[in-house]
């Protein structure tokens, strides 16, 4: 005879079962919506720190003005940052204040002040690091768009039909100038200026040369696909001997960041080695003006590296 404790766990094993399958078989593929979803509100509140960075910004904004100050449109733009100019603004004028305050923290006031002033000279030089690269890889991207463009022409599609074929193809930069292009275009810019100017953003000579022959073409008529051909080939001749002038000035380069370094690492060495040395500097008026001397040396240097490893061509 069966034992009834089987039965029981028989019949809660059954039930179990079944619960199992409405939960998981005829479970709703999609869950509710929670109701801070469906019923979102109008004004959502804001945190205090919110609230402030809103108004300074407001406040920024209202100073710059449309030109953007240092930090303008413009200059955000071949940058690759996507932020205003007033935004932009308030993050340098922040970190300023930061790095003034743990410098001076740390090590002394006076250095403190400096670092906080080197803040937007260092916002300066990031953006333009990221504007020369930005310039590089649209300059790499180039004889793929042109023979893409080529490509475009040949099957019958216009001028500004082939560039939007291009944009959907192409990644960042080239699919950012050529929407811009086709965006200009659409509210009536010329195509031969809207492209003219961003090769002046882009600051390539090649991509002028793309602007003129069109321009070209739309005069007198003929083979624009053909004409692009020539240039192309031309463009990918120019890009083989940047190659070989860059590599054989790489090693000038790599110097001139050494060198440019070097200062630095000793300074921050011998902070943490030994501070007093560093802190003659700090004590007295002739420490704080060979630090001066020592700065504006050692910018009129950087500069004079950097036109010496930069070859034009």
């Amino acid at each position: 005879m069966e034992s009834p404790l089987f039965l029981l766990a028989s019949v809660g094993l059954c039930f179990g079962a079944l619960l199992l399958v409405v939960l998981v078989v005829f479970k709703p593929r999609h869950a509710a919506i929670p109701l801070d979803r469906r019923r979102p509100s109008t004004h959502p509140e804001l945190s205090v720190f919110s609230r402030v960075t809103e108004s300074t910004v407001a406040r920024v904004d209202g100073v710059v003005g449309r030109n953007g100050g240092l930090y303008s449109d413009s200059v955000l733009y071949n940058a690759g940052v996507k932020m205003k100019p007033a935004d932009f603004t308030v993050f340098v004028a922040a970190a300023a204040a930061v790095s003034g305050i743990v410098f001076g923290i740390l090590s002394h006031p006076v250095l403190g002040v400096f670092a906080a002033l080197l803040a937007p000279v260092a916002a300066k030089v990031v953006l333009a690091f990221r504007t020369g690269r930005r310039r590089a890889k649209f300059e790499a991207q180039l004889p793929d768009t042109i023979q893409t463009l080529i490509g475009g022409l040949r099957a019958g599609h216009s001028v500004l039909r082939s560039i939007d074929a291009v944009a959907i193809d192409a990644e960042a930069p080239t699919a950012e100038e050529l929407g811009r292009i086709l965006n200009e275009a659409r509210i009536g810019k010329d195509s031969s200026e809207a492209i003219e100017e961003s090769a002046d953003r882009m600051d390539n000579e090649d991509f002028k040369w793309i602007a003129q022959a069109i321009q070209i073409h739309r005069e007198v008529g003929g083979d624009l696909a053909e004409v692009l051909e020539h240039v192309a080939e031309t463009i990918r001749e120019r890009t083989q001997i940047k190659g070989q002038i860059r590599s054989l000035s790489a090693e000038g380069i790599m110097s001139s960041y050494i060198l440019m370094a070097l200062p630095v690492g000793i300074f921050v060495l011998f902070t943490i080695i030994n501070p007093t040395y560093i802190t003659v500097l700090t004590t007295s008026v002739i420490g704080f003006a060979l630090i001066g001397v020592s700065i504006v040396m050692y910018i009129i240097g950087g500069f004079w590296l950097s036109r010496m490893v930069k070859i034009k061509f």
